[in-house]
């Protein structure tokens, strides 16, 4: 089916003519018992990973529910010199992959249509967690990511909103904010999707060449070490990670971190018992590429990865 595309927030709630199917009506009909909501929030250039967000989606919302997915490339997350104006936007691709996965609405706005009065004086602030790693790399990036959520979360008044888990600091950014500030929604992690090589799907994998393709396969490489030595310890997991990245010609790493999966302090020695997150950034010719892998410490467990998609609320 083709999902309705709205590209302003009338049309999104059905007040506008080309509103059919209006993304906020809570019902099926008179009478008819509230029906399940879900949201998919993405950047477009959307790939196998947000095609598994956009069906998770559809499974929590069944066949009497709506799937809204969002496809907006936010500003705010950018710093200068980063990628904005050469980022991938293909909203007709993205049409056929959010309608060929069941999304019933694909919310398109303007950059107007977000922030009509320009850059908004205010905003979220994401706190320490928003500081560190991804946020030490790129200031502000997750106050402006924050920012967009609230705002898209009170567009489309979902029940439920998906998130990859690739983006690990995010997520557990977006959790702590719909808690702190008691939105309404639950928050689903949804597994990293990879390519068959190892590595992880991302929109801006389009940018590298064949020859940085095979240098940016360090980096699920590194996470793979790091899982073989979740038995020795945080510090062996660290150790295995970067010999990868440091043996891998061509890449400059970023940042390699083992921290605990809800506030994303650091985690070391060898008494930390219970779930961590590996996570990596590096640079691959001029793209920055980041991956993370959940783990599990502790004598007599299993060091496998935890439950494949995780409900956080109220993420």
């Amino acid at each position: 089916m083709t999902p309705r595309i709205a590209t302003t927030a009338a049309e999104l709630r059905g007040d506008a003519p080309h509103g059919t199917d209006g993304a906020s009506s809570p019902a099926a009909g008179p009478g008819a018992a509230p029906r399940t909501r879900a949201v998919v929030m993405t950047m477009g250039a959307l790939h196998e990973g947000h095609a598994a967000l956009i069906r998770a989606a559809r499974r929590t919302a069944g066949p009497g529910g709506q799937v809204v997915v969002t496809v907006f490339v936010n500003p705010l997350q950018f710093g200068a010199g980063e990628d904005l104006d050469r980022y991938p936007r293909t909203l007709e691709a993205d049409l056929a992959v959010a309608g060929k996965e069941g999304a019933d609405v694909l919310f398109a706005p303007s950059v107007d249509e977000v922030y009509p009065g320009g850059d908004p004086q205010v905003r979220l602030a994401a706190g320490p967690m928003g500081e560190v790693l991804e946020g030490a790399s790129r200031p502000g990036h997750f106050d402006g990511m924050l920012t967009v959520v609230a705002k898209l979360l009170h567009l489309t008044a979902p029940d439920v909103a998906f998130f990859g888990q690739k983006d690990a600091q995010q997520l557990a950014l977006v959790r702590r904010m719909v808690r702190d500030l008691n939105f309404p929604v639950t928050v689903v992690g949804v597994p990293t999707v990879r390519e068959e090589d190892g590595l992880a799907l991302s929109s801006r994998n389009v940018y590298l060449s064949a020859a940085d393709r095979g240098t940016a396969l360090a980096l699920s490489r590194a996470l793979a070490a790091g899982e073989r030595a979740v038995a020795h310890g945080p510090d062996a997991v660290l150790a295995a990670a970067r010999a990868e990245l440091d043996a891998a010609a061509g890449l400059r790493t970023d940042y390699v971190a083992l921290v605990e999966p809800e506030g994303f302090t650091p985690v070391s020695g060898q008494r930390w018992h219970g779930e961590a997150v590996l996570a990596l950034a590096a640079h691959v010719g001029g793209t920055r590429l980041i991956d993370n892998v959940p783990l599990r410490f502790g004598t007599g467990s299993d060091p496998a990865r935890p439950a494949a998609a995780d409900a956080g609320g109220a993420r």
